[in-house]
């Protein structure tokens, strides 16, 4: 068996009847997890295992643990400060912030891995222009290069405790102020200053072996009138071609607002895989889940599948291995110190994909 091309999410703590025949049609590849589905550690251990039991090759399992606003799991988990603290420290000491980005992307990917849970949909690689609130302070900066610098760190990080990183979103939200979730964002730039600027820390990271991306919904308008997870030329002409990215694409979710251009659920479903998407994501819509399955039934992508094979989790450690490590303490103790008041928060990303 091969991995398919959906992404499904489940509603609550553990698998029902329901759950289970989805999650086992050939079409669905992988699942993301939500705050919903998190009570206890313990839980969310005999969860994932639930997930891996279904299918070989088993499901990817996937989570939004970036840090900061987008924190999935909070209990038992260290609480980790937004990615723009690394910037702000970034413009006064470099080796200090490379050296601390380095460990959050250690520690979030850890303590993730230690659960079973295969990747977090991280980092941000968009530019925090002081323009878009969802952004805002998930990004590591405003300049290209300090974004690309501090990102390589932190999957670095990623990698050492066998987790693959997936940069977002390609080409770059950060400087649209209309929300995705809830508008269609159009970017009225021409392709130079893209080029220039959001560009280049997806660059950097290509060139740095990243295996992972994941699209905006976003209209660049003067480039292509379809949003970029449904266009070839973001994802065919340019990402694949120009920039020479081999790594799986992850369309954004399907059911925001953003993707509502493309068409009905099947519709935007089809558009986004033949654009050049390795798998896609359909959640908070189990009716539209079964309607875009239904509809792929004969879909097949070798070199997708190939792709998101690569993705699972390596060198798994028992959560009581990690929290006996001297570096995990440590860590937590030093990122202890940049998290600000979560009461201040004022995106409530709990059941949606970011």
């Amino acid at each position: 068996m091969t991995l398919g091309p959906v992404m499904v999410d489940i509603d609550g703590y553990e698998l029902t009847t329901e759950d289970r025949e989805l999650l086992a049609d050939p079409v669905v590849g992988g699942v993301i997890l939500f705050s919903r589905n998190f009570h206890s550690l313990e839980q969310l251990e005999q969860l994932v295992q639930a997930l891996h039991d279904i299918k070989t090759p088993r499901l990817l399992i996937a989570v939004d643990q970036e840090g900061g606003r987008v924190q999935r799991f909070k209990d038992g988990f260290t609480i980790l400060p937004a990615m723009r603290r690394f910037g702000e420290i970034y413009d006064t000491d470099q080796k200090l912030a490379l050296d601390m980005a380095r460990q959050c992307g250690w520690l979030m990917a850890s303590e993730i891995r230690s659960t079973g849970i295969d990747i977090s949909f991280a980092p941000v690689l968009d530019l925090d222009k002081g323009i878009s609130s969802v952004i805002g302070d998930r990004a590591f900066h405003s300049d290209p290069f300090a974004t690309g610098k501090l990102a390589q760190a932190f999957t670095a990080g990623m990698d050492e405790a066998g987790m693959q990183a997936t940069g977002k979103h390609f080409p770059g939200h950060g400087s649209i102020a209309a929300d995705s979730h809830v508008a269609m964002p159009v970017d009225e730039r021409p392709f130079v200053d893209i080029e220039l600027e959001d560009l280049r820390p997806f660059q950097f990271m290509i060139d740095s072996g990243m295996n992972a991306l994941m699209m905006a919904h976003v209209i660049y308008s003067r480039v292509d009138p379809q949003p970029a997870g449904f266009s070839r030329f973001w994802m065919k002409t340019l990402l694949r071609d120009k920039m020479h990215f081999q790594g799986a694409v992850f369309s954004d979710d399907l059911s925001m607002e953003g993707a509502v251009i493309a068409g009905d659920y099947i519709q935007r479903a089809q558009l986004s895989l033949a654009a050049g998407c390795d798998m896609i994501l359909v959640c908070n819509n189990r009716d539209a889940a079964w309607d875009v399955v239904r509809s792929l039934k004969d879909y097949t992508n070798p070199a997708s599948s190939l792709r998101l094979t690569h993705l699972h989790g390596r060198q798994l450690v028992s959560r009581d291995e990690l929290v006996n490590k001297t570096r995990w303490k440590e860590v937590r103790t030093m990122l202890g110190k940049y998290v600000e008041d979560p009461s201040q928060d004022l995106l409530d990303p709990t059941n949606y994909q970011l």
